[in-house]
């Protein structure tokens, strides 16, 4: 590809003053936006993308614009009546404790738990089950405003060092301290500048973590090509640590390391993109044991399970795109020796390990099913779960008699059961208590057909006895990509919604993993266009079965569903009233040169693969798919500063070529978050302020105002 850059008539420097559309200010008060004359050729084809400046973070035009872009939108949202009370019942509605299932490290049974309105949640630890809960670590005295969060905690196998990872600003770069759990003193100096990492403890000497060279220019949005796996021991300074694998002699995009509990083999995952990784294993216990290739090739996905000796157990999805379980000696374990353990069904599986049993969880039509099996894959019973929904959270210790798991779905708030292995009964462990009648509400799953006749199932939910009008405010949330499940689950910040009459919607599009790699595939590269169709289909289904009409109807979603977002509003524009695209991919021609953007090639393909590549990716593109003298629905892009994952660019780009574009009357703004990234680490605050803003935002450009803003609830 080649690059032409000129410099435009009008200076970045003017960003604010001069060169933009007087056509769309004069039907809303946008900042104007400077345009350079950037041009970009792809197998012949120029391509203009005069908004390019505004991908420099680090420039003070792209700061006064950012600033600018924020006055106009909260301008914009305080002038909605309503907004406060919507805030007031979020707030009341999120302060209740919530808890995770406790896990057992050394003496200790560690949980997180949140009194209510924490920005972060706080760790606690009790000596056994029924000793007094202290606090073990609190995230929110990182930083008053709760924008420094946790972003991991692992312990080393006795429980007598632990290592926590912070972020700033929701920021995918971290730092990690390492203490004693005794008496929580810090050890040592702090490691900095670790990305896409875990922690894997070997013994109490030290432990591997993985990261990219800093980037020389912007750390937020600079590229990283080269990860890096290390071995740090304890009380030597971090320029010391050893480099295990990667860097330019073995070039992985992603490297993770592990050990099996009984730190007999490091596992070495890597990848060059989110989908298909080698495979390596080390023999911890031989001084001399080299790393040992399992899998050579990115082609499929494989990790190590457990051990048991030399004996290996992995899922794999060779030759099974729904998952399988094989084991494999150590002497000899390359894929030709793999024997099936657990076979590939029709349902999606998972697995992990814990009391020494296996435990299987199938995905049947988006479903939780869970199977115990001994560990040499002999089925011992069918779980039985409080009802259909989401279960997670099965495996543990070796040597544990109980198991917690989480169960949810979309009215079923997160109870926590303690599972006897021994026996397969369940019991509550801990129940929330929520502001929230769950017999108020039900849920349904439906089939509809896409454009090409595949079915698709979505779930429903909403007030019981609403009436099918076409006038109910409907909030469709999608995502599909990677492989990713989106499976029934509970959202406190959802109930403000619900209990105002309004009906949220969630396909399993195409692209995601609810079906296995099949269904994963069918919305990947060329057949990306599917997932559109899909969620477009979705709307369609809604509006035919009078839930909502296109009048009442608002689409959601979040970084690739952000990209779903934005193409399915410049393909059907007359399909909704809001749109709301959240930290999307929005440059589909440009995502792989910012920080580990090119990773996600297996997914879209890039502009640079071919001539065909190029013009699918245009096509859909949503910063390139934007048309002059289109009227768009109302449109609050959301996106944060230091987004690192998604850079902000996309969104700035995108927002900027829309207001440009846009014909008709319905506001198009965008709302930047500050000392934030793409999700993880967002404190609660800063949640029940974009939560509320969603909404507020929805209701008033459906011309809707919900039962909360005329009684006090």
């Amino acid at each position: 590809m080649k690059i032409l850059t000129l410099i435009a008539v009008c200076f970045i420097a003017a960003a604010l003053t001069s060169c933009g559309s007087k056509e769309q200010a004069s039907k809303f008060n946008y900042p104007t936006t400077a345009k350079v004359d950037t041009v970009d050729n792809y197998f012949g084809t120029d391509v203009q993308d005069p908004y390019r400046w505004l991908e420099d973070d680090t420039s003070k035009q792209t700061a006064q614009w950012v600033s600018a872009q924020n006055d106009v939108t909260f301008s914009y949202l305080n002038n909605i009546s309503y907004r406060d009370k919507i805030k007031e019942r979020l707030s009341k509605i999120f302060n209740y404790e919530r808890l995770s299932a406790p896990f057992k490290e050394g003496d200790y049974y560690y949980f997180y738990k949140n009194d209510g309105l924490q920005n972060q949640s706080v760790i606690y630890r009790k000596k056994g089950e029924d000793g007094e809960a202290e606090i073990f670590l609190d995230p929110n005295k990182f930083r008053e405003d709760g924008t420094i969060s946790l972003a991991g905690l692992s312990f080393s196998k006795d429980g007598s060092l632990a290592t926590y990872r912070i972020s700033k600003g929701g920021a995918d770069w971290s730092d990690a301290i390492v203490m004693k759990t005794s008496d929580k003193s810090i050890v040592e100096d702090t490691l900095k500048n670790i990305k896409f990492s875990g922690i894997a403890w070997k013994g109490n000497d030290g432990f591997y973590y993985s990261t990219y060279d800093k980037p020389k220019g912007s750390q937020l949005s600079e590229k990283t090509q080269f990860h890096k796996l290390y071995y740090h021991k304890l009380g030597t300074p971090q320029s010391s640590d050893v480099m295990i694998f990667g860097g330019e002699k073995t070039p992985r995009r992603y490297i993770g390391a592990y050990l099996t509990e009984d730190e007999r083999f490091l596992v070495i995952t890597a990848s060059t993109s989110t989908t298909g990784n080698e495979l390596y294993v080390q023999d911890l216990k031989d001084p001399k044991g080299k790393i040992v290739t399992v899998v050579d090739n990115f082609d499929k996905d494989h990790y190590v399970v457990d051990n048991d000796g030399t004996r290996l157990i992995l899922q794999t999805n060779l030759n099974a795109p729904n998952n399988r379980l094989v084991e494999v000696d150590f002497t000899n374990p390359t894929p030709e020796n793999w024997k099936d353990l657990i076979p590939e069904t029709e349902s999606v599986l998972g697995t992990s390990t814990g009391g020494g049993k296996i435990f299987a969880e199938y995905l049947v039509d988006v479903k939780t099913v869970v199977k115990q099996y001994d560990m040499r894959g002999k089925l011992e019973r069918e779980i039985e779960l409080p009802g259909i929904g989401t279960a997670g959270g099965f495996g543990g210790k070796a040597d544990e008699q109980f198991d917690y798991y989480t169960f949810t779905s979309f009215t079923f708030p997160p109870t926590i059961y303690k599972y006897d292995i021994a026996t397969g009964k369940s019991t509550v462990y801990e129940r929330p208590k929520v502001d929230f009648n769950p017999e108020d509400y039900e849920t349904k799953q439906v089939f509809y057909n896409s454009k090409d006749g595949t079915k698709v199932p979505m779930f429903i939910t909403h007030k019981k006895g609403i009436e099918l009008n076409g006038k109910n405010p409907t909030m469709l949330y999608g995502y599909g990509g990677f492989s990713v499940s989106l499976q029934p689950s509970f959202s406190t910040a959802r109930i403000v919604w619900l209990e105002n009459g309004g009906i949220y919607a969630q396909p399993n599009l195409r692209g995601g993993g609810e079906y296995g790699e099949q269904w994963h595939l069918a919305g990947t590269k060329m057949n990306k266009q599917n997932v559109f169709d899909d969620f477009i289909a979705a709307a369609e289904y809604l509006i035919k079965e009078k839930y909502t009409s296109s009048d009442y109807l608002a689409i959601s979603g979040g970084s690739n569903g952000g990209l779903l977002v934005g193409a399915t509003m410049t393909q059907r524009p007359d399909l909704m009233k809001v749109a709301f695209p959240a930290v999307g991919v929005m440059d589909m021609l440009r995502y792989h040169k910012f920080t580990a953007g090119a990773g996600w090639a297996y997914d879209y393909g890039t502009a640079d693969d071919s001539k065909e590549m190029f013009e699918y990716l245009r096509t859909y593109s949503p910063v390139h798919a934007l048309k002059p003298g289109v009227k768009y629905p109302a449109t609050m892009v959301t996106t944060a500063d230091h987004d690192d994952r998604v850079v902000p660019a996309h969104s700035f780009k995108f927002a900027a070529t829309l207001q440009e574009h846009h014909a008709g009357d319905a506001p198009v703004l965008i709302r930047i978050e500050t000392n934030a990234g793409h999700g993880a680490g967002t404190p609660i605050s800063k949640t029940i302020e974009q939560v509320a803003d969603q909404y507020s935002f929805a209701w008033y450009n459906m011309g809707v105002v919900p039962p909360i803003a005329k009684d006090d609830m």
